[in-house]
């Protein structure tokens, strides 16, 4: 028997088939992790982390992770013969542990004042024992896709082929929607893309209920029409089931099956915030109830503040969306087709995706793709000359890159989006403050008249075997600060429940523990800042040698 392993390295987390390359590269398991083991809500954050507390660190951390997630794959390593990866550069070059400084500063200047020297990035072939993955025997082949440019990756190359988006002669856009929502503008026989850090709260992380798209989390909502909205949840093999009808503003149920919903996905959050919105229970930046809150199945609260977390994200996708739109120079209605990836863009209903701003609001047809990151790494496996064809891909596509970071019209665009998401700016306002920057207003919506739902999940298949949860990653950091008075203010501040303070009996005070999977690193540091005793340092947390 000869087998191979497809895993897609995401920002919020890792997915992983076995493949029997002996029945035509049939899926025989499958096998994720429900968050990144670096600490940080989106790939600045890995970075971050990288950068700070050294690549030895962060790459054992990554290594560990992928070895504990393969063994749930259950299968003989001895009959591996191949892994493939996909994923954005970032991830992937965490993943082989090269340079990647290149992608985290903004400026020639600053690389050459570092010294940094950017790798090729082309689609390459290396070994398990070149990783150092234990899991593997060492002489395992390691297939790593292309780039089109250093900061456009594989998982972008991966969209537009699956998409078939170069074959269009139409302008279209096609957006992997997650923690970084990768998108790419097709117009005039020329690629334009751009990567907007939108933020956990698309793949239901920073939501208090929240969680990524796996069984039992609910995925979707529809309105039944007698103020009452249908909750549909993943059942075990990654399907939408209908599971019970509820009452948003009581909290009364009718169950339907036999499911306890264990959180919301980010697909989810979208459905709860457009519902709102249509019916009046949302009047932006407030949830207009009795309780403040929306109400799910099984007691899951939807807050303000998560409307709040979303709302940043949906801000930030539609601001990205627009500032390619402004680069290029076309309008709203220029734009024919949309294609939606990832997770996030299978499950969420396009139509209410289009309400929260999240897809262009005048189109004619949007295409639901699923994950094409982990479909990429399995046609590798399938036939090894997809790399060549990758790379073939890669070399021909005349790819422009427009740095949101650094570009005004992005800036622009997403203070005004803060401001109708987290301020109650009105759509009027909004409007009158983006012609004030000589940008083009929204249009009025007009629906898609065609949507096509590609594939019924994220992951189609998960073979016979089924699916298998990594719940328990990364590793701990922790620190000792002298002056530190056990006030306990930030274990209660962590917004993620990362972080815990022990009494050190081995040096006496106290003792800071933080789990990385758990922790929004340098994106929020509010355990730092709320220190009384200003003895906290973020930076002085080291990762426990026992980990």
């Amino acid at each position: 028997m000869a087998y191979g392993i497809a895993l897609d390295l995401g920002t919020s987390g890792y997915r992983a088939h076995l493949v029997d390359l002996d029945r035509d590269a049939k899926i025989v398991s499958t096998a994720i992790t429900m968050r990144h083991p670096l600490p940080g809500a989106n790939v600045m954050d890995h970075l971050h982390f990288w950068i700070g507390n050294g690549s030895e660190i962060g790459h054992r951390i990554i290594r560990q992770t992928v070895d504990e997630l393969l063994t749930l794959l259950d299968v003989d390593f001895s009959q591996v013969e191949r892994l493939s990866v996909c994923g954005n550069p970032i991830q992937l070059s965490l993943f082989e542990n090269i340079e990647i400084r290149d992608l985290a500063y903004a400026g020639q200047n600053k690389l050459d004042a570092l010294g940094v020297v950017r790798p090729s990035r082309r689609g390459h072939v290396i070994t398990a024992g070149d990783l150092g993955l234990t899991s593997l025997q060492t002489e395992t082949e390691i297939i790593i896709p292309p780039a089109i440019r250093h900061e456009i990756g594989a998982d972008a190359l991966a969209m537009i082929m699956k998409s078939g988006l170069l074959d269009k002669k139409e302008t279209c856009l096609v957006t992997d929607y997650g923690t970084n929502a990768e998108m790419g503008l097709f117009h005039d026989g020329e690629l334009y893309s751009g990567s907007a850090a939108a933020g956990p709260a698309m793949e239901g992380q920073s939501i208090a209920s929240g969680m990524l798209a796996a069984p039992h989390a609910i995925s979707d909502l529809d309105d039944n029409g007698d103020g009452t909205w249908a909750n549909l949840v993943l059942d075990d093999d990654l399907k939408v089931v209908h599971a019970a009808d509820v009452d948003p503003l009581t909290g009364e149920a009718r169950r339907l099956l036999p499911f306890k919903a264990h959180g919301i996905t980010g697909t989810g959050v979208v459905s709860a915030i457009a519902l709102g919105i249509d019916s009046g229970a949302i009047s932006l930046p407030d949830i207009a109830t009795p309780s403040r809150h929306l109400l799910m199945m099984d007691g899951i609260k939807f807050s303000e503040k998560d409307v709040h977390e979303a709302g940043k994200a949906m801000g930030a996708i539609r601001a990205g969306h627009r500032t390619l739109f402004h680069e290029v120079g076309i309008a709203d209605e220029d734009v024919k087709t949309m294609y939606m990836a990832g997770a996030s863009g299978t499950y969420v209903d396009a139509i209410k995706a289009q309400t929260c701003g999240m897809i262009p609001r005048v189109l004619d047809k949007v295409y639901q793709l699923g994950n094409t990151s982990l479909m990429m790494a399995h046609d590798l496996l399938r036939d090894p000359e997809t790399l060549d064809h990758m790379q073939e891909v890669a070399d021909s596509i005349a790819a422009n890159h427009i740095m949101f970071a650094t570009n005004k019209t992005f800036e622009h665009m997403y203070v005004l989006e803060i401001a109708y998401w987290l301020e109650g700016m009105s759509s009027e306002m909004f409007n009158e403050m983006i012609k004030m920057h000589g940008l083009k207003e929204l249009p009025p919506i007009r629906r898609p008249k065609e949507v096509v739902r590609t594939v019924k999940s994220d992951i189609p298949e998960v073979g016979d075997k089924g699916l298998k949860t990594l719940h328990d990653v990364g590793v701990t950091m922790n620190a000792n600060f002298p002056g530190c008075i056990g006030c306990r203010k930030c274990e209660k501040i962590c917004p993620e429940r990362a972080l815990k303070v022990h009494t050190d009996d081995e040096f006496g005070g106290f003792r800071i523990v933080i789990e990385t999977d758990k922790c929004l690193g340098t994106a929020c540091k509010n355990c730092e800042m709320v220190c009384p005793e200003k003895v906290y340092n973020f930076y002085d947390l080291k990762v426990d040698s026992r980990s």
